[in-house]
């Protein structure tokens, strides 16, 4: 049976749990394993998602044990701080969601020699902010490179969304990506953004204000989501469990995910080709000159962030 695993600390925020709603709705696996630090609470939710997989169709959703993801094809980690309980809230804050490393480090540090014991072949798919460097501690811990993170996938999608209504068109008719960091460095790639196959950046007479709007839009969507309901957890919950399903049906799917890159000598979002095993091989875009120096930043600020962890 091909199964996936959800592992969680109970100090994660709760958007992980429309995360495996999404995972059995979508039925993107055959089995979803939760494991949890509180067995009482990862019980009590798959009970409670087992009585609606009575409708049907649905993929089948159990609690256990870290041994238990012995059989696992990808493991998703979604355990730590989140930036309301770590601090990450101001708008004006460069650092951003970076602030959240070392806290979640630590609880990375214990957690992913664990799930590598139990899951030696498993695919590692990091959810939980940074993703970026995190993504990088993850490998080192891990020992293998069967590791990603989730990165700017969701930027993305958020990306196509304003687009499409300032366009007027729906959001997966625009083909507009963000790349580097998932965070306050990320990349927008305004000179390849089309709709129809045609650029978008010419559909616009005030092309600059157009792009801060929505870069604004875009970088903030979390912090108004997190004051409106707490938490910033639909989007993701169903972005990851897409990544799950391209691993586990081997889709060939091409969408912005965190891997490392020895070219930036960090771990960055770049548009990849999501398969069997994982990131089958990245895509380098063509970016103008302004975008790829903005890439070179992005890349740095993740580095700058990282050799925190090194102190």
């Amino acid at each position: 049976m091909i199964r996936n695993a959800e592992s969680r600390d109970c100090r994660r925020w709760r958007s992980w749990r429309v995360l495996r709603i999404a995972l059995a709705l979508r039925r993107s696996a055959d089995e979803v394993i939760l494991v949890n630090r509180t067995r009482a609470r990862s019980d009590g939710i798959a009970t409670d998602i087992t009585y609606g997989a009575a409708l049907g169709d649905l993929a089948m959703v159990r609690s256990a044990v870290m041994s238990d993801l012995a059989d696992c094809s990808v493991v998703l980690l979604t355990a730590g701080v989140n930036e309301k309980a770590g601090g990450a809230m101001d708008r004006r804050d460069t650092e951003g969601r970076l602030r959240l490393l070392r806290a979640n480090a630590g609880i990375f540090r214990d957690l992913v020699p664990r799930i590598v014991e139990a899951a030696p072949h498993a695919i590692i798919l990091v959810v939980t902010d940074p993703p970026d460097p995190l993504t990088d501690l993850t490998r080192s811990l891990a020992g293998h490179d069967c590791v990603f993170g989730s990165g700017t996938f969701l930027d993305s999608l958020r990306f196509q969304t304003h687009l499409g209504r300032k366009l007027g068109v729906a959001a997966s008719a625009v083909d507009a990506w963000v790349v580097g960091e998932h965070g306050t460095s990320s990349v927008f790639l305004w000179s390849s953004a089309q709709i129809a196959g045609g650029l978008v950046g010419g559909r616009f007479g005030n092309a600059d204000q157009l792009k801060d709007q929505v870069e604004r839009e875009v970088r903030q969507a979390n912090i108004n989501i997190i004051e409106g309901i707490g938490a910033s957890q639909y989007g993701i919950g169903i972005a990851s469990a897409r990544i799950v399903e391209a691993i586990l049906r081997d889709s060939k799917i091409v969408i912005p995910v965190s891997s490392w890159h020895s070219g930036f000598g960090v771990s960055l979002s770049m548009p990849s080709v999501i398969g069997a095993s994982g990131i089958e091989r990245t895509i380098r875009p063509d970016l103008s000159t302004a975008e790829e120096a903005a890439l070179r930043a992005s890349a740095h600020h993740i580095a700058s962030a990282a050799a925190q962890l090194e102190h």
